[in-house]
C-alpha cells in the first residue's frame, strides 16, 4: 500500500522517539547554559558576600575505577554494573565581596542523566558496524536512561498553553463565575493567574502568594495606575460601569496606599515598611512573571491583568464565549527535555541553597572561602537520580519515570510515544476522555488503555513530530526590532 511506504520512509527519516532526543539536545546546548547564566547572586548572611554562576559546561560519560583511572562507559556497561549512564556537570563559580572577587573556580557540581543516542551518548556517533561490535542493538533508537542498570523513559505531559488568557466558568456556592485564566511561567517561575468577576460585577484576582479575595482595582492601584482616570483610559467604554462599581469598594488614593494595603493582609501585625516591601516582592515576583520581575514591568502587568478582565466581562454579558480547553491549540506537551529542564532547577536550587549555607558556617568559624572545599555535588545528583528512580517529579506528579516494557520492540515504542494527561482518574471528565477532532494527526484515535485510564492515557500518532525548540514569539521579534511598548 502506498500509504504504508509514506509512514516506513517517515519512521527511517525521523525515527519514533526522535522528539525526547530533540529535546534533550536542545536541554543541555541552549536550556542548561542560559539557566546558569541568568541565575540571580545567591546572596549568604555575610555582608556584602554573594556567589555568582557563571558558566556551565557537561562531560560524556565516564566512569572512575577503584584505582583512580578514569574512563569512558557505554550503555552496555551501565546495564551489567548497575550503574547510572552520566555526564558530570561543571560549574564556574566566583565568590564576591561587594565588587571585590575573593574567589573562583570550575567545581563539579553534581551528575546528570544522560540520554541514550543524545549528543553525550558515545553510541549516537557509532555506525551499525560500531554498535554491532559495542554489543548494542542497531535498531535501538535510543531516547531512554539507563539508573542503576535499569532503562527507564520519561512519560509525555500534556499541559494547558502557557502565557495566553483563557475564559471559562466555574461554579461557587451554587453560582456561575466567568474566570480568566493564564499559566503564566518565566525561566525561574511559574503559576496559574486568575482574575474572576461574581455575578454581582465585582473582580478579584488570584495568583501564588497572594491574598484571597484580592480587590482587581486594588491590585491595578499599586502597579502604578493610581488615578480613577487611568484606569478608565485603560478600559473600554463597555467595561465603565464595572469599573465604578469596583472603584468604589477601594479607598486606597495612591501606589504607596495600595501597596500598604495588600501587605497587611501579607504580613499582619508588621511594621507600614516591611509590609509594603512584601507587598512589592510578591506582585514583581509571583504575578504574571512571564512579563518581567522588576518595579518597570508593573504598569504592563496592569494593562495585561485589564485584559484579562474584559474578557471576563465580556463573557458575562455573552459577548464572548468560554474557551475550549481540549482545543489542541490550546494544550502544550512536556516532554524529556523540558520534565529534566523542571528537575534540573529543583536541584540547582537545593543545591544553591546549600552553598549557602556552607559558605555561612565557614565564615561563622572563620575559615579561609575556597569554591572547591565549600561544594556538595551529592545534593544536586541526590534530587536529580532520587527522581529518575522513583518516578516522584516536580510539582507532586508520580509515575513520570517508567521501566521500559522489553516484551517486544512494539511495545517499547509505543511506551516511548506515551502522553498522559495530569487529571483524577476517580472522576468522570467526559469531555478531556473524548477524542477531540483538533487531535486528528497528532494522537492515535484507537491506542489508549481501557478503565480509569481511557483517555487520559494517550500516545502520539505515527506521524505526529514536536518541536523541540519554540518559534521566537511576535512580541519578541518586535522588540529586537526596537518597537517599544507605549
Amino acid at each position: 500500500m502506498p500509504y504504508w511506504e509514506v509512514a516506513e520512509a517517515f519512521i527511517k527519516e525521523y525515527g519514533v522517539v526522535r522528539q525526547h532526543i530533540d529535546s534533550y539536545n536542545e536541554l543541555i546546548t541552549h536550556r542548561i547554559p542560559q539557566i546558569i547564566e541568568n541565575y540571580p547572586l545567591i546572596e549568604t548572611n555575610k555582608e556584602n558576600c554573594y556567589i555568582k554562576l557563571h558558566s556551565v559546561r557537561m562531560e560524556k560519560p565516564i566512569v572512575v575505577e577503584a584505582d583512580g583511572s578514569r574512563k569512558p562507559i557505554l550503555p552496555i556497561d551501565c546495564r551489567l554494573r548497575n550503574k547510572s549512564y552520566s555526564s558530570m556537570i561543571y560549574a564556574d563559580i566566583s565568590i564576591l565581596d561587594g565588587e571585590k572577587e575573593i574567589d573562583r573556580d570550575e567545581v563539579m557540581i553534581g551528575k546528570f542523566p544522560v540520554m541514550v543516542k543524545s549528543k553525550l551518548c558515545y553510541l549516537s556517533e557509532m555506525s551499525e558496524k560500531e554498535l554491532i561490535k559495542a554489543k548494542e542493538d542497531p535498531l535501538d533508537q535510543g531516547g531512554y536512561f539507563i539508573i542503576n542498570g535499569n532503562e527507564r523513559s520519561l512519560v509525555s505531559i500534556e499541559n494547558p498553553v502557557y502565557n495566553r488568557i483563557m475564559l471559562d466558568t466555574e461554579k461557587r456556592s451554587g453560582q456561575l463565575l466567568y474566570v480568566s485564566t493564564v499559566f503564566s511561567q518565566s525561566m525561574y517561575h511559574s503559576g496559574k493567574n486568575t482574575v474572576r468577576r461574581t455575578p454581582d460585577g465585582y473582580l478579584y484576582v488570584e495568583f501564588p502568594a497572594s491574598p484571597k479575595n484580592l480587590n482587581l482595582f486594588l491590585l491595578l492601584k499599586a502597579l502604578g495606575l493610581e488615578t480613577t482616570q487611568k484606569i478608565l483610559n485603560a478600559f473600554s467604554e463597555k467595561a465603565r460601569n464595572d469599573v465604578f462599581l469596583n472603584l468604589e469598594k477601594v479607598q486606597a488614593e495612591s501606589a504607596e496606599e495600595a501597596l500598604d494595603q495588600i501587605g497587611k493582609r501579607l504580613a499582619a501585625s508588621q511594621s507600614e515598611e516591611y509590609r509594603k516591601r512584601r507587598a512589592a516582592h510578591v506582585i514583581d515576583n509571583y504575578l504574571l512573571p512571564h512579563l518581567g520581575r522588576t518595579p518597570e514591568d508593573r504598569k504592563t502587568k496592569a494593562f495585561y491583568l485589564i485584559r484579562m478582565a474584559e474578557r471576563t466581562i465580556e463573557g458575562a454579558r455573552g459577548e464572548r464565549k468560554p474557551d475550549d480547553k481540549d482545543h489542541y491549540a490550546n494544550k502544550r506537551l512536556k516532554i524529556s527535555g523540558h520534565l529534566l529542564e523542571d528537575l534540573f532547577k529543583l536541584a540547582l536550587t537545593a543545591f544553591a541553597r546549600d552553598l549557602r549555607y556552607q559558605v555561612d558556617r565557614a565564615h561563622t568559624r572563620r575559615r579561609k572561602l575556597q569554591i572547591k572545599t565549600l561544594v556538595r555535588p551529592d545534593i544536586f545528583t541526590t534530587k536529580v537520580f532520587g527522581a529518575m528512580a522513583t518516578g516522584n517529579w516536580v510539582g507532586g506528579r508520580t509515575g513520570v519515570s517508567q521501566p521500559i516494557d522489553r516484551h517486544s520492540y512494539a511495545s517499547a515504542m509505543s511506551q516511548m510515544r506515551r502522553v498522559r494527561t495530569p487529571l483524577s482518574q476517580t472522576y468522570p471528565h467526559y469531555e478531556a476522555r473524548d477524542a477531540h477532532p483538533t487531535t486528528f494527526g497528532k494522537i492515535c484515535p484507537v491506542e489508549t488503555p481501557e478503565g480509569h485510564n481511557v483517555g487520559l492515557q494517550k500516545h502520539l500518532a505515527i506521524g505526529c513530530l514536536i518541536s523541540s525548540r519554540l518559534v521566537p514569539d511576535v512580541e519578541d521579534v518586535l522588540k529586537k526590532m526596537g518597537v517599544k511598548s507605549k
